[in-house]
Order: structure tokens, then C-alpha cells, then sequence
């Protein structure tokens, strides 16, 4: 891992290791993959962290596996709500770099 990686992570500028680097990682810092994502060290973490990054493959990651498994067993109201509060939480969506109008004529 770069040297800045943990700087990176921190201000949420990559996104956190899984699979065998989440793995590597704790072992650097002396610590279990549990406390690092915010669990008792002592609780196993979630199978879906130790499976390695699928996205470089078109493939979803197993926490979004998981997700995905368990919104589709959720009847059309519960989908909807969920769904709205997935995206209060996410903010806005980016905006592209908006051009503004040229204007023609007269200033």
C-alpha cells in the first residue's frame, strides 16, 4: 500500500481495503479486521469484508452482494423506502461542471 494510503483513507478519498489487503492491514497495525471497521475486536467481522474486491471485474463487492440479496426480498413498499433513505443519507448527486448559456444579443 502507498505510503499515504491511511491519509487517504481517512479523509475518504479511497475506498477501504477488503479481501486480503483489509487482512494485511490489521496485521501492520497489530489490530483485528473487526476494529478496524468499527466492531468489537473481538467479534468476527462480516464474511462479505474478507472477500476480495470484485468491482475491477464488473462483478458486485459482497457487501453490496448482500445488500443487493437482501432488498430484493423486501416487498415494492419497503423497496421504496428504503430506497429514499439510502439517498438522504448518500446527499446529492454529483453535478456535472455546468456551462452556463451563451448569451446573444445586447448586454
Amino acid at each position: 500500500m502507498p505510503a499515504d494510503f491511511l491519509d487517504r483513507l481517512a479523509e475518504g478519498r479511497v475506498p477501504p481495503p477488503r479481501g486480503q489487503k483489509l487482512v494485511r492491514l490489521a496485521e501492520a497495525l497489530a489490530t483485528s479486521v473487526s476494529y478496524l471497521v468499527g466492531l468489537d475486536p473481538d467479534t468476527p467481522p462480516p464474511a462479505e469484508l474478507l472477500e476480495e474486491e470484485q468491482g475491477s471485474l464488473g462483478l458486485l463487492a459482497g457487501d453490496e452482494e448482500a445488500l443487493l440479496r437482501a432488498y430484493r426480498r423486501l416487498d415494492f413498499p419497503q423497496k421504496a423506502a428504503v430506497v429514499l433513505v439510502v439517498r438522504s443519507m448518500a446527499g446529492p448527486e454529483p453535478v456535472a461542471d455546468a456551462v452556463p448559456p451563451k448569451r446573444v444579443g445586447r448586454k
